[in-house]
């Protein structure tokens, strides 16, 4: 072998653990206004497809969090699905449940070292309960997350 070709081969094999390695180290924020409850792991598709099934039910979803004016919603993080207001969740934050990031005493919603976190447009990991009576503002969702008590960034 030619030494640049041995060069170019360790190049492209150690490139994906590089990559990789430089990825954003996990946060999780949590609330312990639902300890003790057990929480149903549901894909995103399936929640919103049989959303009824799943009233009043706390359960596990991940998604892509959108944060803007009058809106707060989890919409399914798939590039091939709808992403109308009709097919994602009204996001219901409560003063009751607090979210602290794990180990620590800072409140997602707080500041903390010169800045807020920054959870717009991120893909999330949610726990919550399901309301389909809750449809958020102005009943554009099709339900909503309550009582979120779990967030990893």
């Amino acid at each position: 072998m030619i030494p640049g070709k041995i060069n170019r081969i360790f190049f492209f094999a150690a490139l994906p653990v590089l990559l990789l390695s430089c990825s954003k180290k996990k946060q999780v924020f949590e609330s312990q206004c639902n300890d003790g409850v057990t929480f149903k792991k549901v894909e995103f598709t399936e929640l919103l497809n049989h959303l009824e099934k799943y009233d009043k039910q706390f359960i596990e979803v991940n998604g892509r969090y959108v944060e803007g004016f009058e809106q707060s919603a989890l919409f399914n993080d798939s590039l091939f699905a709808d992403h109308s207001l009709k097919r994602s969740l009204w996001v219901d934050f409560s003063q009751e449940c607090p979210l602290y990031l794990s180990g620590t005493r800072i409140g997602l919603f707080e500041y903390n070292n010169g800045t807020f976190t920054q959870i717009n447009k991120r893909h999330i990991t949610m726990k919550g309960k399901i309301s389909v009576h809750n449809t958020g503002y102005l009943k554009k969702y099709k339900g909503s997350i309550e009582r979120v008590s779990f967030i990893k960034l």
